[in-house]
């Protein structure tokens, strides 16, 4: 039954939206031209879409943040306003969140707390902190929301029967991104919801950056760390968008400190594959000393090496201005399926070298405005943004926003380029692309290709030769044969079904039976010509994270 009104509630309020983006494409649904649109009706629907996400409860606050850098699913002014959706909610009352400490402890609150304050410093759709002592030290406690795993578990299942039916009756590049960042998302969000996992997360951080004074994590008291409580240190300091009495007071320098910020967050994706996922100002903080202090390790990206050398590799085409290369680059990464052809995507790689050359001939081209322009593309054409260049562009146009904060005249991709200068040695030997490891590479790759030519020409003198097709075409040509044969199977059904009922009413002049004859002829039609057979991938079977059946205890 609660499954029942759930997804009562989640259809029922995401509906009009679906449909009034269907419209936008075609008035009809099915058939028409576009419906026009003014830029303030979008505004205000996309201000009753955010309203609506944020009213159906955490998943769909969570999953709204990660919308808000996804421009290959919604367009502006979508995704500014998504954007503004904060991850805040009422706290729980004191006697739950005290419920949940006593089942992970073992003991009363007040006997392992020296002191506890019951009213939260911040509470999220996830988990709500709180202030304590312990052991003579000031620590915050972080709490897992009771039921809120259960709650998530419902709605991502509801989400994936959902999208399962979006992805056989619109089968496009937008249900398919929409699919994929749910489906990685049901992945990320049991992690964030195991404590143990964002402890663990710091502590790796603290290891990669064991040497650098100038950024920390807060440290975590392992003997009380549980599944749904994290303590840690209580760490002093400002958000980073609250600075401007001790940068007009001259006593911290902006252009330092964003460097110093811009590095960490390249360091760690290119050179070592660890990114913070959630950045934002509020897990930013600055020390008196200048110090920076990051927080909420909950969401973290693994680049595993081959990506970081793809990206390394597709950036270097597009400084080079390679058209072939940048679309092998894309190819590399997943933007492109493997059934769309290069043809398709060659004026999408054009456009981007056309915007990176603007950016380059302008030298005062805004990060933000350059990602815009790449994420119309990539709503636009049949690409699909990877993640890895998700966050990369979101941590980008946060970084440039908090310079232009400060500094009206800030130069982020100046700073950007400053950066990658000066790690560029690291960057280098991260991705294998030292010049001796790439005389390496060249090498082996070079007799490997000679082999294989020399094992092609044996094979075809000896007439031994074969050409087979990639199963991604066979596949394909059955699906066109299958959609043929079941379209001529239902336009005979929908014949036949028509001629019986006019003989039926004929025989005995039954109007009602007529018209459902016809009814059900029309439906054999429609479902014959307009909706398609081709199933794409069941997203059921990718739920890899939270389901509703897990145990969480």
């Amino acid at each position: 039954m609660r499954r029942t009104r759930r997804t009562a509630a989640i259809i029922v309020r995401l509906l009009p939206f679906l449909l009034a983006f269907l419209r936008d494409r075609r008035r009809w649904i099915l058939l028409g031209p576009p419906t026009p649109r003014t830029p303030r009706h979008h505004e205000r629907r996309a201000r009753r879409l955010t309203e609506t996400l944020g009213g159906l409860g955490p998943t769909f606050i969570k999953l709204a943040q990660l919308f808000s850098a996804r421009a290959d699913i919604l367009p502006e002014p979508y995704l500014s306003a998504i954007s503004t959706l904060q991850d805040q909610v009422p706290p729980h009352p004191w006697d739950q969140i005290a419920g949940v400490l006593r089942d992970e402890l073992g003991q009363e609150p007040e006997k392992v707390f020296e002191h506890f304050e019951p009213v939260p410093l911040a509470a999220a759709s996830l988990g709500q902190v709180h202030r304590a002592r312990v052991d003579g030290k000031e620590v915050v406690v972080k709490v897992l929301r009771p039921g809120v795993e259960e709650a998530i578990a419902l709605d991502l299942d509801i989400s994936f029967r959902v999208l399962f039916w979006l992805n056989i009756l619109f089968p496009n590049h937008h249900v398919r991104a929409l699919t994929n960042l749910v489906r990685e998302f049901s992945v990320r969000v049991k992690e964030e919801m195991d404590f143990r996992k964002e402890a663990e997360n710091m502590e790796v951080f603290r290891r990669f950056f064991a040497g650098e004074a100038r950024v920390r994590v807060p440290e975590v008291l392992e003997r009380f760390t549980r599944r749904r409580v994290l303590v840690m240190e209580y760490c002093s300091g400002t958000k980073i968008d609250r600075l401007h009495d001790r940068i007009q007071g001259g006593t911290l320098d902006i252009q330092v400190l964003l460097e110093t910020l811009t590095a960490l967050y390249l360091r760690t994706m290119m050179v070592d594959g660890f990114l913070h996922a959630d950045p934002h100002p509020g897990n930013i903080l600055v020390q008196d000393d200048g110090t920076l202090v990051v927080l909420d390790w909950g969401m973290v990206l693994r680049v595993p090496r081959w990506t970081r050398e793809a990206i390394l590799n597709l950036a270097l085409a597009v400084e080079r201005e390679n058209l072939e290369a940048t679309i092998n680059g894309m190819y590399q990464l997943g933007m492109i399926s493997p059934e769309v052809s290069r043809g398709e995507v060659r004026e999408a790689a054009t456009e981007i070298l056309q915007i990176m050359e603007r950016a380059r001939g302008t030298g005062r081209e805004r990060i933000q405005e350059i990602v815009a322009a790449i994420y119309d593309i990539f709503y636009t054409w049949p690409l699909l943004l990877p993640q890895e260049l998700v966050y990369f562009f979101r941590t980008a146009v946060l970084l440039e926003g908090i310079g232009y904060h400060y500094d009206p005249a800030f130069d982020g991709l100046g700073l950007l380029r400053r950066v990658v200068g000066r790690l560029r040695p690291e960057l280098q030997r991260a991705t294998g692309r030292e010049p001796l490891a790439l005389a390496r590479g060249f090498l082996v790759e070079a007799q490997a290709t000679l082999a294989s030519v020399r094992d092609l020409l044996v094979r075809a003198q000896r007439e031994e030769l074969r050409v087979r097709m990639h199963p991604r075409d066979v596949q394909g040509q059955e699906r066109f044969l299958h959609l043929q044969a079941r379209r001529v199977l239902l336009s005979i059904f929908a014949t036949g079904t028509a001629v019986i009922s006019a003989v039926l009413f004929l025989a005995l002049r039954n109007y009602w039976l007529l018209a459902l004859g016809l009814w059900i002829s029309l439906m054999l039609f429609v479902s014959a010509f307009f909706i398609p057979t081709h199933l794409l991938e069941n997203p059921l079977r990718h739920a890899r994270g939270i389901r509703p059946e897990d145990r969480f205890f």
